[in-house]
């Protein structure tokens, strides 16, 4: 699964966009340089009930912001994104061309 599919996931299961859960960790501070990935994968399934692979996709924008590593943009396996900026404001509002 692609960072950006992940992104999306998450939105289709928390109901709020990936910015908004990237708000809503900022307000419980896990943006902190000190944050672990495992409070953030407590965090999710906690209180969203998702797994791993979703918490640490999130956990990876908060440290890095919407870019998705390189190895995977355009790669062509299971984990490829078809763009280096990930899109965090919706599926709606996705543009067409991504």
């Amino acid at each position: 699964m692609s960072f950006q599919a992940y992104l999306d996931t998450i939105e289709e299961r928390t109901g709020l966009t990936p910015r908004q859960v990237l708000d809503v960790a900022r307000q419980k501070g896990f943006d902190s340089p000190t944050t672990k990935a495992a409070d953030v994968v407590a965090w999710f399934k906690e209180d969203y009930d998702l797994g791993r692979g979703h918490a640490m996709a999130l956990w990876y924008v908060l440290k890095n912001g919407p870019v998705a590593p390189g190895k995977h943009v355009r790669s062509g396996g299971t984990h490829s994104d078809p763009s280096e900026t990930l899109w965090l404001d919706g599926k709606a509002t996705m543009p067409a061309a991504r």
